[in-house]
């Protein structure tokens, strides 16, 4: 909605970009706008950033969300604020004559309203489109829907839901000491050091108390052709959460998380989630991986990581998570073995298997049964809503 609202405002000439379409859409869900007024109050603090572009934004607005008819009692504006120029170079008005709204130019899924003016007296409020409760129910729907069942247009539709989450590794003791007033530790260099401020008096006595860090998270995600919808998903979760955490500041002194893919091999993808984009991420990773929607060998994956990465040191003390549905190819002993040598030296291990969705799901054969004793969690995520279960189960101490 907000995206739509923007490409009509920039069609109509106002310097409206995907910034101020994304504030928009920040403005709507803090305020938890249900209404059409508080729809316009959330854009005009978002996408107006002059006076002269009011009768603009007015003219679009009531076009798109059903107040009066912008071609009825409109006069035309005194000169266009911005100005556009042909493929021929010669400037035009950025606004059609007369100051109206080009249908054709609006985004798909927009129509002009033609509805009655507002009453003369002007008090009474315009009542409630439902324009936001149709954007309302299809997020719901997309909520609930399994990712197998998106299309890539709506599954990039759920970045803006998925920039909500928050994710939270729990913390580690390091051996590491840092100045505390309440800490149960004395610090005995730090209280020499003041008492030379007081003659050689030692009047103030410093204590410490351990420093505490996140723990890594390593993730590991299956990218075979069962699990390639649910792949792309998640790994888009992966790329929101990380640039979350590091464009919000918080991100001073955490580990950064280390994603590898499997089907036939395993693959680093840790450098792809510096990507600038959600879809640039994505076709870093399908280039780094040639084995995706290949076939599965789990515990020949977990046993290379633990070979080459966990064991020396990326897997001590980190929650690992495994994304895959448990299709093993291979011999479930070795899964078996390779996920007990993982559990001794991991802090947690969470397995998400889209496929415990269902109630009548048995983990009795295979390599979800001989993995099964060593997960300290296993949700679904399969859709928006069992993300929730996922991060909960990863803050999990």
């Amino acid at each position: 909605m907000a995206t739509g609202l923007g490409i009509a405002l920039h069609t109509a000439g106002l310097p409206v970009g995907p910034d101020r379409c994304e504030r928009l859409a920040r403005a709507v869900t803090v305020m938890g706008a249900t209404s059409v007024a508080e729809l316009r109050a959330c854009a005009l603090a978002t996408m107006v950033s002059d006076p002269s572009q009011m009768a603009t934004f007015n003219r679009v607005f009531d076009a798109l969300f059903g107040g009066p008819s912008p071609f009825r009692n409109q006069l035309p504006p005194a000169g266009p604020a911005f100005q556009r120029a042909d493929p021929d170079g010669s400037p035009q008005p950025a606004q059609p004559p007369g100051g109206q709204v080009d249908p054709s130019r609006l985004p798909s899924g927009w129509h002009v309203s033609d509805a009655a003016p507002a009453a003369a007296d002007g008090d009474e409020p315009l009542a409630e489109g439902p324009a936001l409760r149709r954007v309302a129910s299809a997020t719901e729907r997309l909520r609930g829907r399994d990712f197998t069942e998106l299309s890539p247009g709506e599954l990039r539709q759920l970045v803006t839901l998925m920039r909500e989450m928050t994710l939270a590794i729990p913390p580690r003791r390091t051996r590491r000491y840092r100045p505390a007033r309440d800490g149960k530790r004395p610090d005995l260099r730090r209280t020499l050091r003041l008492a030379r401020r007081s003659g050689g008096e030692a009047i103030r006595f410093a204590r410490r108390a351990p420093r505490v860090r996140p723990r890594r998270l390593v993730v590991l995600c299956d990218i075979s052709g069962s699990m390639e919808p649910y792949a792309r998903a998640l790994l888009m979760l992966l790329y929101v959460l990380n640039a979350g955490q590091v464009r919000g500041g918080d991100g001073r002194g955490l580990n950064r998380t280390e994603v590898f893919s499997f089907a036939t091999r395993l693959t680093r993808l840790t450098p792809a989630l510096a990507a600038a984009s959600p879809d640039t991420m994505l076709a870093k990773a399908g280039e780094a991986a040639p084995d995706w929607s290949g076939g599965t060998r789990i515990g020949a994956a977990v046993k290379e990581f633990n070979d080459r990465y966990g064991c020396r040191g990326m897997a001590r003390g980190a929650v690992v998570l495994i994304i895959s549905d448990g299709w093993e190819t291979g011999e479930p002993e070795l899964l078996g073995a390779q996920m007990a040598r993982l559990s001794r030296v991991a802090h947690r291990i969470v397995w998400a298997n889209p496929r415990t969705q269902s109630p009548r799901y048995r983990p009795e054969v295979g390599g979800m049964a001989a993995a099964w004793p060593y997960c300290d969690a296993v949700v679904s995520a399969h859709n928006l809503d069992a993300l929730d279960d996922l991060l909960s189960a990863l803050h999990a101490r």
